[in-house]
């Protein structure tokens, strides 16, 4: 049993105790295509296809349906969802830095940022994105909205955070804290030894 948690920006249930059988991250990337319903006078309607994040598919396709009402006369009542395609990314191992334009609204009004991060893929950086602005800016997801995402060169990095990790102004280095002495080889790995370590190395 543990104790279940209502996140009210999300209304998603999470549940503390047993928080390592979670996915790696939370926000997917969905590709979304949708239609006004056919009709005598409109027989082929126009497509619309929308790249957004969201936590599962149900939610992809009601944030899409949110941005479609306000700029086409389309909404779910009179439309149709013609295929939804969760996107995934090739290379999620490798370090890179990406560049998020967002507009948000706070308790004051409405803004545009561009937020950076370094992470190892798009979802990664969203997740960083919607936590940042939580604990930050103490904006609620439903307020956050995502207008363009891209993979930034390393000569092309604007924040401070993101550039003292690429060695720009002084070499990126970190300091050993904790000095193992590890044997030559596995035939040498043993519990116990018969003379007393050397730690004069250190």
């Amino acid at each position: 049993t543990c104790a279940i948690m209502f996140d009210l920006g999300t209304r998603e249930r999470t549940c503390p105790v047993q928080s390592n059988i979670m996915a790696p991250f939370r926000y997917h990337q969905y590709h979304i295509v949708g239609r006004h319903v056919p009709t005598e006078a409109q027989p082929e309607p126009q497509i619309y296809r929308m790249k957004l994040w969201s936590l599962d598919d149900t939610r992809a396709k009601s944030k899409f349906w949110y941005f479609l009402s306000r700029l086409k006369k389309v909404k779910k009542a009179n439309g149709q969802i013609i295929a939804c395609n969760e996107i995934f990314e090739e290379d999620v191992t490798s370090i890179k830095n990406y560049g998020v334009w967002i507009r948000y609204q706070s308790r004051t009004g409405f803004h545009n940022a561009y937020k950076e991060y370094r992470e190892v893929s798009m979802n990664k950086a969203v997740d960083a994105l919607y936590e940042e602005m939580a604990s930050r800016h103490r904006v609620r997801a439903p307020c956050l909205q995502i207008i363009k995402i891209a993979q930034v060169a390393d000569d092309d990095v604007k924040r401070d955070n993101t550039i003292q990790f690429l060695g720009r102004k002084e070499p990126v280095s970190f300091p050993v804290v904790n000095k193992v002495l590890r044997p030559d080889a596995k035939s040498q790995k043993t519990t116990f030894k018969y003379s007393r370590p050397n730690f004069s190395a250190l």
